[in-house]
């Protein structure tokens, strides 16, 4: 009986229009109903007392979008779950994201939707606007329950979490000490901010190969060519980050006039961008070359073409003067220096005299490594690095971590610093010994380039509106979890997804 109510979409719309023209009255549900509970029951029993015949539609698996490692179970359970209540006649896997086709499709005579929805302004995605609106120009009535909210997602977080016990244990912490709507509302007030952004473009080409086989002449790996990507990376991927979250954004950087990539490197920036690009003759834009397995994805080598001669003067004075300009009008000033040569000394001195609020990454790398750290800065508000960076400026291979994170942040005169750890999280220092270690939620890492830059991009801007330092790390690991499931930087990390990602952790 359970397995006759299952039926694709157009089957579902032949069933209501036969049930019509008999003269019963449709009632329509939709949603996600990942792990079905008391709430949903009693919102299919009031719905079905509605009319004469109920059918159900859910969001198939593809268009979940509740947050990291939903849906728990898979669309074809979840149907199945549905189609064995009594008071539902019909059950359908829906072909979109929303119920806005569907609605077009099977044309009920209600459409009805929980309590919890009635406010439609508070609905972040817009997605419920959108139906109602199908919903009145098709005149369709728009209804809602009336009973007791139950949440799946505070269910599965408490009962069936995919993360280590450890992880759920902070995870009850951080939602005592952190509501979810304070969080919430630091990421909302990103979109008030203006923010400079400075630092050194990249230009991240990937080549993906397929290993064949050693050389029979040498001893060296023979791939074939399969295809290849190129990224907009370095401080125009901040500036992309950075533009899904906060109200204006200005760029200054530097390219070489030979392989300058300029016509694609602005193609590649968010429109919100305003960039000031300064040309340096004779050296190629910094391109970084992968080779990478097309299967695993693993990268085999790497190749730089880059040219770190200092700047001319008068492009250094140049950028200095647009940094005195354009900072006076910042609510922060975002520094990304990947030691390139875009930021000098005289540009560091400019901006530690003009940033209102400053935020700095200075990122080792095989160009730089052992020549760069964060001490070049001799004053930051924010400063975020990697371990590895943050034991190279120390000097200390071995020792405990978070001496030498707050000795750093004092010297810097920072109200924050955070050190990330891959997949050991970060660790939070903030003045007035504030202190916190917030652990990572990656569960699936596909390509670790860029994370720190969107985790970067996203910690500055609630730094610069005084959120706790252990409210920071936690958004930054929720950025990181995303980015690290992104290949290279193929796509800038999207904000309302960020925000379902929150909703669907601390709930």
């Amino acid at each position: 009986m359970t397995g006759k109510k299952i039926m694709d979409v157009k089957r579902l719309a032949q069933g209501v229009a036969e049930a019509r023209h008999q003269g019963k009255r449709v009632v329509y549900c939709h949603g996600v109903f990942d792990l079905l509970h008391i709430g949903h029951i009693r919102y299919f029993e009031q719905a079905r007392a509605m009319g004469d015949v109920l059918v159900v539609t859910l969001t198939p698996d593809r268009f979940v979008d509740k947050g990291p490692h939903r849906p728990a179970f898979m669309e074809t359970l979840r149907a199945e779950a549905i189609a064995s209540l009594s008071c539902v006649d019909y059950v359908a896997i829906n072909e979109w994201p929303t119920a806005e086709e569907t609605l077009r499709l099977i044309q009920p005579d209600i459409y009805v939707k929980g309590s919890e929805f009635r406010n439609i302004q508070a609905d972040m995605t817009g997605k419920i606007a959108r139906e109602e609106k199908v919903a009145h120009d098709l005149g369709i009535r728009l209804a809602f329950t009336d009973d007791i909210v139950f949440s799946s997602t505070s269910l599965i977080n408490r009962f069936i979490s995919v993360y280590p016990q450890e992880v759920n244990e902070y995870l009850d912490l951080f939602r005592n000490r952190h509501p979810l709507d304070d969080v919430l509302a630091v990421i909302d007030r990103m979109a008030t901010l203006k923010v400079l952004v400075i630092g050194d473009v990249i230009v991240d080409e990937y080549v993906y190969c397929d290993a064949i086989g050693k050389s029979s002449k040498d001893p060296v790996l023979a791939v074939k060519y399969q295809s290849e990507d190129r990224f907009a990376g370095g401080v125009l991927a901040v500036a992309n980050h950075v533009a899904n979250f906060a109200g204006q954004v200005e760029l200054i950087s530097v390219l070489g006039n030979r392989n300058h990539y300029e016509p694609f490197i602005r193609a590649a920036l968010n429109k919100k961008v305003e960039p000031h690009f300064f040309t340096v003759d004779g050296i190629p834009t910094v391109t970084k070359r992968r080779i990478l397995d097309g299967y695993s994805l693993n990268k085999m080598i790497e190749i730089y073409d880059l040219d770190e001669r200092e700047l001319p003067p008068a492009v250094s004075e140049a950028i200095c003067t647009t940094i005195r300009e354009r900072a006076a009008k910042a609510d922060v000033v975002l520094v990304s220096d990947f030691g390139h040569g875009a930021i000098n000394d005289q540009i560091i001195k400019t901006l530690c005299a003009a940033a209102p609020f400053l935020a700095i990454n200075t990122q080792a790398n095989a160009g730089n490594r052992g020549f760069h750290t964060i001490s070049r800065y001799p004053r930051a508000d924010y400063a975020c690095i990697a371990e590895h960076e943050m034991r190279l400026e120390a000097r200390d291979a071995r020792g405990e971590l978070r001496p030498i994170l707050e000795q750093t942040r004092r010297r810097l005169k920072a109200r924050y610093m955070i050190v990330t750890r891959g997949q050991r999280g970060c660790l939070v220092s903030g003045a007035g010994d504030e202190f916190a270690a917030v652990p990572a939620f990656a569960r699936k890492v596909v390509d670790r380039v860029g994370a720190g830059d969107a985790f970067l991009a996203v910690t500055a801007l609630a730094a610069v509106q005084g959120a706790p330092g252990e409210m920071m790390g936690f958004i930054g690991n929720v950025v990181g979890a995303e980015a690290v499931e992104i290949v290279g930087n193929d796509k800038a990390i999207d904000k309302l997804k960020i925000k379902k990602c929150i909703v669907s952790f601390l709930k």
